[in-house]
């Protein structure tokens, strides 16, 4: 028991009483002390900062310069009034130090950070000034808080200064897409004399350059515009503009401006690869915010989407704000832009033209890829029609047809099961298990070898082979040529799929290129550089290895599975000169003869039909192969007999290398 206690024990009632009290009183003293100590407006001050970047100020006290309490919810708004196109809740803010107290004021000295878009801060200072009421700091808000310069009613303006677009080079280092000169083609409605001919006159100009522009809208677009407005009709590269300048330039109410743009050689150069730049789209804007500005230019779709965060750069910025309704002289920030990287691919100008050039034309969905045999560089990337919107030469997925006896006769060569000279059967049709095979047309050649049966591409011929390649013997042959295997490039491919263990009738239709097996032309156009250089090369588009992705860009659709084999890992010796043989002879005495002639050395390929549903004339249309380092391999969606589509667009492909 303390001591004290024990006196009180003992002393006389009214004692007791005076002890107690004694005792009690300071206790209470020291209680009302701690509540009504004035810890200084920094606490105050902190919550306010903290919660403006967080967008609650509830229970911070706020009023306006009279005094007047102001409700958080309003000062929030008028924040964000303030801040224009700023987002708020990226405004972050420490004081210098705590604020010096005058009497019931103190005024505290702020840095500010406030992120104008990712990787882009705009740093200054204001002040915050606090009130003293009744021993509780508030915080006095004006739009002064915000930056020294605004009042009330002021609006902050952000515009953006474009960063320099860094360029897609080639295998030389070469700029592919690059800034190139380009004519706007407007219309200024005060000088329109006969809106109908005009129009008419117009069309008929875009025409003439295989050019599908819509002019439906115009006549809205001109009765709703100023009668000075440059109302605009169509952008041209120069190169176009200058074929019809003679026929536009003249016409009454036409008006034009120069301009620049980051475009490939071409309107077609590997586009659906490239991709395209525009202007940021609303739905990228919500989509991801704080990563750009209103009117950056960026990338829309191919490796331009997937790589915009390197090529893009960070834009520069110019802060003023608008008052009355005018935009300021005075610049509150100004940050310089920051250009883009280069991406460096393996792209071959010389080899892409002509590439673009043998599809001109084609109606049909199609693809020519092609692809250095020495390095395994892809050196074109093709599409049809007029450069394509899909990057089919990467990532169509589909049957390969009788090109894929290139990868059953490596199965077979490379076993031992048979020679190039073996004697095999090649009927008009064959019937496995109820299911009867026949060849296009129904042909049939006897007892040929097998080598023949190859170069007339005959359809029985390995619909009877299938079982002597085993339950996986077919895998493993298209393993060894990259297919179906789990290679990545740096941006979305198809290496393709092969079956194994398969019923008999499947067996024999992946023989010869059906059933269940599916290719893209890059697969294929790799397995002919594979043949071709007698062992396993990786394709490659990015010299240096592809650069990260960041933004929308991913490699989405990439094979999954087993790897490929090592780089130059060898194929059987004697299988690959046997089958280099039988390839050869495809032009000279088989389904290609139309190469016989194409000069630039001895041409070496497979071609092939694939039928893709249940009528049997439904054919994609394919032919791979290579001529002295370029391997390459063409498709034609639904486009019959290869000798028809897919040999024509090898011959034009050739001769332009010529």
């Amino acid at each position: 028991m303390p001591h004290h206690a024990r006196s009180m024990r003992h002393a006389h009632p009214r004692l007791r009483s005076l002890l107690a009290l004694a005792l009690v009183v300071p206790v209470v003293a020291t209680g009302l002390v701690a509540c009504s100590r004035d810890k200084g407006p920094t606490p105050v001050l902190q919550a306010f900062l903290e919660g403006w970047a967080k967008g609650d100020l509830a229970g911070v006290p706020l009023e306006d310069p009279s005094g007047t309490t102001l409700a958080p919810a309003d000062v929030l708004a008028e924040i964000d009034a303030l801040a224009g196109p700023l987002d708020e809740r990226r405004w972050h803010a420490q004081p210098t130090a705590d604020p010096p107290v005058d009497a019931d004021r103190a005024r505290a000295t702020v840095n500010v950070e406030w992120t104008v878009v990712d990787g882009l801060v705009w740093p200054y200072q204001t002040t915050v000034e606090l009130h003293r009421v009744d021993g509780q700091w508030r915080v006095v808000f004006t739009p002064a808080t915000v930056h020294p310069t605004l009042t009330a009613g002021d609006e902050l303006v952000v515009s953006a200064i474009p960063a320099p677009r860094g360029s897609i080079v080639d295998g030389a280092d070469q700029a592919i897409v690059t800034a190139r000169p380009v004519v706007i083609v407007g219309i200024e409605p005060q000088r329109v004399t006969n809106q109908a001919a005009l129009l008419a006159e117009l069309d008929a100009a875009f025409d003439s350059l295989g050019l599908d522009i819509d002019l439906s809208d115009l006549p809205d677009q001109l009765a709703a515009a100023n009668p000075d407005a440059f109302v605009t009709v169509v952008t041209l590269r120069r190169e176009a503009y200058d074929q019809i300048r003679d026929r536009i330039h003249p016409l009454p109410g036409t008006v034009f401006r120069e301009d620049t743009l980051q475009l490939a050689p071409t309107r077609t150069f590997a586009r659906a690869l490239l991709g395209t730049v525009g202007e940021v789209t609303r739905e990228q804007l919500d989509t991801h915010p704080g990563r750009y500005l209103v009117g950056e230019q960026v990338g829309q779709s191919g490796l331009q989407a997937q790589f915009d965060d390197r090529l893009r750069g960070t834009p520069g910025v110019e802060i003023r704000y608008r008052r009355g309704g005018s935009v300021s002289e005075e610049v509150l920030y100004r940050a310089e832009p920051v250009p883009g990287e280069a991406l460096r691919t393996t792209l071959d100008q010389r080899v892409q033209l002509a590439a673009d050039a043998a599809l001109a034309g084609q109606a049909r969905p199609s693809a020519l890829v092609a692809v250095r045999i020495s390095d395994g560089a892809i050196l074109a990337a093709a599409n049809g029609p007029d450069g394509g919107t899909l990057n089919l030469a990467f990532t169509a997925s589909v049957p390969p047809g009788s090109t894929f006896k290139m990868v059953s006769a490596l199965g077979l060569l490379g076993s031992g099961e048979v020679t190039a000279d073996s004697p095999v059967e090649c009927p008009g049709t064959f019937t496995v298990d109820g299911r009867t095979f026949t060849n296009s047309d129904g042909f049939s050649l006897g007892t040929v070898p097998f080598r023949t049966a190859f170069a007339h591409s005959c359809n029985t011929t390995f619909a009877a082979l299938a079982p002597r390649l085993g339950p996986d013997g077919l895998r493993r042959a298209a393993a060894s040529v990259g297919i179906g295997t789990a290679w990545d490039i740096g941006t979305p491919v198809v290496t393709g799929s092969v079956g194994a263990n398969q019923s008999t009738v499947e067996a024999a239709a992946a023989a010869f290129g059906q059933g269940t097996t599916l290719v893209s032309p890059l697969s294929l156009a790799a397995a002919a550089a594979a043949v071709a250089r007698g062992s396993w090369v990786t394709p490659k588009l990015f010299p240096d290895g592809a650069p990260p992705t960041e933004g929308d860009g991913s490699t989405e659709g990439s094979a999954q599975g087993d790897p490929p084999p090592a780089d130059g890992t060898a194929l059987p010796t004697a299988a690959v000169a046997a089958l280099q043989v039988m390839m050869r002879e495809v032009v000279t005495a088989g389904t290609a003869t139309a190469l016989a002639d194409v000069p630039g050395g001895p041409v070496y390929v497979k071609t092939g039909t694939a039928e893709f549903n249940d009528n049997p004339a439904d054919t994609h249309a394919w032919t791979i192969g290579w001529q002295g380092d370029i391997a390459f391999a063409v498709f034609v969606e639904n486009g019959g007999g290869s000798g028809e589509t897919a040999v024509p667009i090898v011959e034009a492909f050739l001769r332009g290398l010529a």
